[in-house]
């Protein structure tokens, strides 16, 4: 019974020893920032980092973002917000994806952050 005892606590230990890392961490260079009008140009999921202002809200999760280079419509759904408050004065960066259709091109938001 006693070895019982001592195999029990050992085997947790090396079990968590054995357990990957997950931490994350950066693994290489940042995307950098491409205009509305060259979002518009890429494939369908194509990943993009853009920066501008939001504009106005044109409904429950679409946006209207802008640069200098013109205005396209941004899909943010709720927890992308984290908490932020944005007001069409604040420059901000959104990553996300492209989302194409026959009839018009979106940005899917998948990350927002206040520029200062």
């Amino acid at each position: 019974m006693r070895s019982l005892l001592i195999a029990i606590p050992l085997l947790a230990s090396a079990a968590a020893w054995a357990a990957p890392a997950t931490t994350g961490g950066f693994v290489g260079e940042p995307p950098k920032p491409v205009t509305v009008e060259q979002a518009r140009a890429l494939p369908d999921d194509s990943p993009v980092v853009l920066q501008g202002r939001i504009t106005k809200r044109l409904n429950h999760d679409n946006y209207e973002f802008q640069d200098k280079t013109g205005k396209i419509t941004v899909e943010i759904d709720k927890h992308v917000w984290a908490g932020q408050t944005v007001a069409p004065k604040d420059q901000v960066e959104i990553s996300g994806e492209v989302d194409k259709d026959l009839t018009s091109t979106e940005i899917d938001v998948k990350q927002l952050r206040l520029l200062h």
